[in-house]
């Protein structure tokens, strides 16, 4: 039976975690186990809820001197457009999956486009075959994020070429109202989860009712889809900047809904506010309040290296490391948000150390947690189901103390 051996586990003892058919037999001291993982922690593997795999890394396309707010951003990527197909999707798709699982991340969640000129499934054709080729090795789950200009019948050939997940962006459309009843009856129709794109504005002129996210919520309780990991709204940046009186109504509603979260610190961050001269919002959710009334909270990265954030390293403790200081999360909230939090949103099952649990998990060097929350470690060992899919080691030379029997160099 395969494990790990003298491993620091999440309740501060070393023990060894014992792995059967790709899950967690027992968590004990003292068992014969396959990897010595002395002078290592062990951690659930991270999710990333919420990537653009069809957009990844294409920031080297466009002017290094852009800074793009979320319209400016489409506009950049729609110039693109004409010049992807479907073997570039792909290829930098698998590059920026590369980099995600490196870090520790064994489960993404990707939306991708219909764009309206050229080949319309360029996009779900690339990422359906990317998931095939990976699966058993990392669990990509594709999105569809479909405009308002996607009709019925695109929606429907994107459905049968195999996306796992509907979704749209209804806060861009003539009509949300309308954009969230017609995913919500595809999604109903095919047996589908949905994720949307809701609300990422800081615009908060719109009443309770013209928000994205009480709309979703309401229709989801009325259609009997107010199940865990049925419905998910993104983003949600507008929740963030609601005074206190609106922000509790929406979120005992949104939490009857029993949807799942998603915030997206540094896109989102780099995205909103722009052309505010002062009092600028942090354009995240309303995390503190979602997490106390018990909505599941999911975080991730969004876009990597593209024209709706230039920068990002595919590192979830890139992603904690910002929840903590802009979203003021507590580490282990912060944690729980890029790992058990993003699975259930996600419809995965848990993940750890625990017997049964998937034996999806995280080495990292056995520090102060604090130091890899905060992302100071870049040592990681990644486990999907127990087989090791990536193994990152770091050797570091520094000389800082001058040794007087050399000589200096020359100046």
């Amino acid at each position: 039976m395969a494990g790990l051996h003298g491993v620091r586990l999440p309740d501060g003892a070393v023990g060894d975690v014992l792995i059967d058919a790709g899950s967690v037999a027992a968590a004990a001291p003292g068992e014969g186990t396959a990897l010595d993982a002395g002078g290592w922690r062990v951690l659930p593997s991270a999710c990333e809820p919420h990537a653009h795999l069809d957009k990844a890394l294409t920031g080297s396309r466009m002017d290094p001197a852009a800074g793009n707010d979320l319209l400016t951003a489409i506009s950049a990527w729609r110039s693109m457009l004409p010049g992807i197909d479907t073997a570039d999707i792909a290829a930098r798709a698998m590059a920026a999956i590369e980099q995600y699982v490196a870090r520790g991340i064994t489960a993404i969640r990707s939306h991708v486009d219909v764009p309206l000129e050229g080949d319309r499934f360029r996009g779900v054709d690339a990422l359906v075959a990317v998931r095939e080729q990976l699966r058993g090795r990392v669990d990509l789950q594709v999105c569809l994020l479909a405009g308002s200009e996607a009709d019925d019948g695109v929606v429907a050939e994107a459905v049968a070429r195999g996306i796992d997940v509907v979704g749209g962006c209804p806060h861009l459309a003539p009509d949300p109202h309308h954009e969230v009843t017609r995913m919500l009856d595809v999604a109903e129709r095919h047996g589908l989860p949905i994720d949307l794109h809701a609300d990422e504005q800081t615009d908060i002129t719109l009443p309770d009712d013209g928000l994205d996210v009480v709309d979703l919520a309401r229709k989801s309780i009325a259609r009997g889809m107010d199940a865990p990991g049925r419905v998910t709204a993104s983003h949600c940046v507008r929740l963030g900047v609601l005074p206190p009186e609106r922000l509790d109504r929406v979120v005992e509603l949104v939490a009857a809904a029993r949807m799942g979260v998603v915030t997206l610190p540094i896109t989102n961050l780099y995205l909103q506010g722009r052309g505010l001269t002062h009092a600028a919002p942090r354009a995240l959710t309303a995390v503190r309040a979602l997490l106390d009334a018990g909505v599941p909270l999911a975080a991730g990265g969004d876009n990597l290296r593209d024209p709706f954030n230039p920068v990002g390293r595919a590192d979830p403790f890139e992603t904690t490391s910002l929840l903590m200081t802009a979203g003021h999360l507590r580490g282990a909230e912060a944690l729980a948000a890029v790992t058990s939090g993003a699975r259930a949103v996600m419809g995965l099952p848990p993940a750890g150390t625990a017997p049964g649990e998937r034996a999806d998990l995280m080495l990292v060097p056995d520090v102060d947690p604090g130091d890899v929350l905060a992302g100071a470690t870049d040592a990681r060992i990644v486990l999907h189901g127990g087989r090791v899919v990536a193994d990152t080691r770091t050797a570091r030379a520094l000389d800082l103390v001058p040794d007087r029997s050399r000589p200096a160099l020359a100046r």
